[in-house]
């Protein structure tokens, strides 16, 4: 899409190849190209969507890549904001490292989780599933909201972590709080997501309150196999060794609003 003098707008459709990457260099050049500055406001999503030629899901994949790493801020209800501007050169490094440690968070999360849940299961007390009940209520009522219900989510595994009755686990958890952030952004942000890994949460909810460690064990495991089904992972980030071709998806219909 050509401007009036001649330029290509930052806002022109993509392509399919590299798409991932493609969409956080056009909104960074969006921002420079419109002279932005930290705390002025980007189009909206669904705006954004249209004049790129993708899903607005897409866009919001793009959306949370540049939010983790600081660049912009989604406020729920207001829009999305820049926090700071920044080289497109580096955001790609950062979304290739990002990639790289993804696996690894999931990994950790794996080991720790399916742990975790098993214990709620077999030590939970009334007042732990009043909590996780409440953390499944919490999430829904931010879905139904329009939101992806990250609060709801992060609410949630809180509750579960505190229902198996570790303090070493527990700081465990604390300490990877900051990664396992990353991995809720990236999941939430997938198109159709929250609907998911709320059905998910209820099946580790109904597993620990039935008392079955193995049964509960295998919802988490399902529930951490599902969190690391993103499109950072099967994006074709040409730097990434052994990295593969980005899989079809919904973007290769005309975008939808």
């Amino acid at each position: 899409m050509a401007e009036p003098n001649g330029r290509q707008s930052a806002l022109r459709p993509v392509t399919r190849p590299r798409l991932y990457q493609q969409l956080v260099e056009r909104l960074l050049a969006y921002v420079s190209e419109e002279g932005l500055i930290a705390g002025q406001r980007l189009p909206t999503e669904r705006d954004l969507a249209q004049r790129l030629g993708v899903s607005r899901a897409s866009v919001a994949q793009a959306v949370v890549a540049l939010e983790v790493q600081g660049i912009l801020s989604v406020r729920q209800g207001d829009g999305i904001y820049l926090l700071r501007v920044a080289d497109p050169t580096e955001s790609t490094q950062e979304l290739i490292k990002r990639r790289q440690r993804l696996p690894e968070i999931l990994e950790a999360r794996e080991a720790l989780e399916v742990k975790i849940t098993s214990l709620a299961a077999q030590r939970h007390t009334d007042e732990d599933m009043a909590a996780i009940d409440a953390a499944l209520d919490k999430m829904a009522a931010e879905m139904a909201a329009g939101e992806h219900g990250y609060g709801g989510d992060m609410t949630f595994h809180e509750a579960v972590t505190a229902a198996a009755h570790n303090p070493i686990l527990t700081s465990l958890m604390g300490l990877l709080a900051g990664p396992i952030e990353e991995t809720r952004r990236e999941s939430l942000a997938q198109a159709g997501r929250p609907r998911k890994s709320l059905a998910s949460h209820r099946s580790i909810a109904k597993a620990i309150r039935s008392g079955n460690a193995a049964s509960a064990a295998s919802a988490a495991l399902q529930h951490i196999t599902l969190v690391g089904d993103v499109a950072l992972l099967t994006w074709n980030g040409d730097d990434v060794p052994g990295a593969k071709p980005p899989e079809p998806s919904e973007d290769a219909q005309p975008a939808r609003s």
